[in-house]
């Protein structure tokens, strides 16, 4: 198993992927992964084996520490040299699920963060998933602004680097 950044012609395997695993409304649609593929393919991490993507995380670089409805859809929101990694979609194939994927993915994604120097990741989660998000450093910060999905969500970050106060949490 490989970690790379996608490409192109990733985007249909991304879409189904992403299809298969969120509810239509909480999901990316292909519209939305292909303009993020175009924007920002950096940021957009696949587990690859044999040729098949097994599970993948993506979002933008940002310098605003919270993550918003606008960041999903608007690629162009997207600020390479930002202080704040977001994640959009933490997402396994179904057939390799309960087999670690999205786990490696993740940990290279915040290694990935801190070697750029940011200064955290930020996602939000459904407050059943805080648990899983807590095992990478993340913190719950409470209940989030988003209404992404018309679902209540938790904005989850984890610090990488502190070289200023820490941001107040919202526990």
């Amino acid at each position: 198993m490989s970690i790379r950044h996608a490409v192109p012609a990733d985007v249909d395997t991304l879409a189904d992927i992403e299809a298969a695993s969120y509810p239509p409304a909480e999901g990316a649609s292909r519209q939305s992964i292909a303009g993020r593929v175009a924007v920002y393919p950096d940021h957009f991490w696949l587990l690859e084996e044999d040729g098949g993507v097994k599970a993948f995380v993506n979002g933008l670089v940002t310098d605003q520490p919270d993550l918003t409805d606008a960041m999903y859809d608007d690629p162009h929101l997207h600020t390479p040299e930002g202080s704040w990694q977001m994640i959009f979609s933490v997402v396994t194939a179904p057939a390799h699920r309960r087999e670690g994927c999205a786990s490696r993915v993740l940990r290279q994604v915040c290694a990935d963060a801190k070697a750029a120097g940011r200064r955290g990741v930020v996602l939000t989660c459904k407050e059943r998933l805080i648990g899983f998000y807590a095992q990478f450093g993340f913190v719950d910060e409470g209940v989030s602004a988003s209404t992404h999905g018309d679902v209540v969500w938790h904005q989850m970050l984890s610090l990488i680097h502190i070289s200023e106060p820490t941001r107040p949490l919202y526990i």
